[in-house]
């Protein structure tokens, strides 16, 4: 692939999702959105970061691995009861690192 064909692709990637955002904003006060369609967009970024994070912590070289054995995993089960309980970004990221580093050198 050529640099040239490589711009284009780059730039019609970024203009659509630009568009895409734009469009919600363009009409938050023009149209009213129904109640339920509201309430499900709050569940979007939640839902999103699931969808990114899942596969790294679930599955190892395209295979479901589900083990004690697998850090990511633990570490992912701990940031979840981190968040959970102090409803820190901080203290999430922190303690699953920790619990990454940790679980590695165990295994």
């Amino acid at each position: 692939m050529s640099h040239l064909t490589l711009l284009w692709v780059f730039l019609g990637a970024g203009m659509a999702t630009f568009l895409i955002r734009l469009s919600f904003i363009a009409v938050e006060g023009r149209v009213r959105l129904p109640s339920w369609f509201r309430t499900a967009l709050q569940f979007v970024p939640a839902a999103m970061l699931s969808a990114l994070i899942a596969p790294d912590l679930l599955m190892q070289d395209g295979a479901l691995y589900v083990s004690p054995a697998n850090a990511r995993l633990v570490a992912g089960l701990v940031a979840i009861v981190i968040a959970a309980r102090t409803r820190s970004v901080g203290w999430t990221i922190a303690g699953g690192m920790a619990a990454l580093i940790a679980v590695e050198r165990l295994f």
